[in-house]
């Protein structure tokens, strides 16, 4: 992607549209700045202003983000090559989401490991029945925010009729799992199997 094409384009368009920085600005509820800063090609607009652009000035977002007007057979073209990055983003933050849930899964079973054995030494029995209890709290705690980071970092196939779905919290913390494959109630076919975990 040529940002300064993009920018350029964006600046184009507001011409067109006879919109200064400022009313485009006011517009979409940005700053003049902003609006310079995307057409000076420094920064790409976020999505949700790419939906206003769109909009706005009557071009696909798939147009904006190539920095032209597009081709009936150009269209296609980009949009296969944007799909394609979009997906490889998706697969990248899904591996840091799963690295980050094992990091957090191995600090929790140390933390919680810890304050167990500091529990075994001589203490009084409330200090030990605290250091207990804090401990249920962090594994608690640690299991949770795993399960939130793993749970739609990328989809379950369900062996029996290929449906990818994103599973509930519930079935996720309730299904039995191995590694790879976790147990669970598929939503196109309603047959529960050991579903295979894919990356998006």
């Amino acid at each position: 992607m040529d940002m300064q094409k993009v920018g350029s384009f964006l600046a184009e368009l507001r011409k067109e549209n006879k919109l200064t920085q400022d009313e485009l600005g006011e517009q979409i509820g940005v700053t003049n700045k902003t609006v310079s800063r995307w057409e000076n090609g420094n920064y790409l607009p976020p999505v949700e202003i790419l939906q206003m652009l769109s909009k706005l000035y009557r071009v696909s977002i798939n147009e904006l983000l190539s920095g032209e007007r597009l081709s009936a057979e150009n269209y296609k073209e980009n949009a296969e090559e944007y799909i394609v990055v979009d997906l490889m983003k998706k697969g990248k933050e899904a591996k840091k989401r799963i690295v980050l849930s094992f990091l957090v899964a191995v600090i929790t079973i140390l933390a919680g490991t810890a304050i167990i054995l500091l529990s075994t030494i001589y203490a009084p029995v409330w200090l030990k029945i605290v250091c207990i209890a804090l401990s249920a709290v962090i594994i608690v705690l640690g299991i949770s925010v795993c399960c939130v980071l793993t749970v739609d970092a990328g989809v379950y196939e369900c062996p029996v009729c290929g449906e990818k779905f994103v599973p509930s919290i519930k079935d996720f913390v309730s299904g039995t799992h191995t590694f790879t494959k976790r147990k669970l109630k598929c939503p196109k076919c309603g047959k529960k199997s050991f579903c295979k975990k894919r990356i998006k």
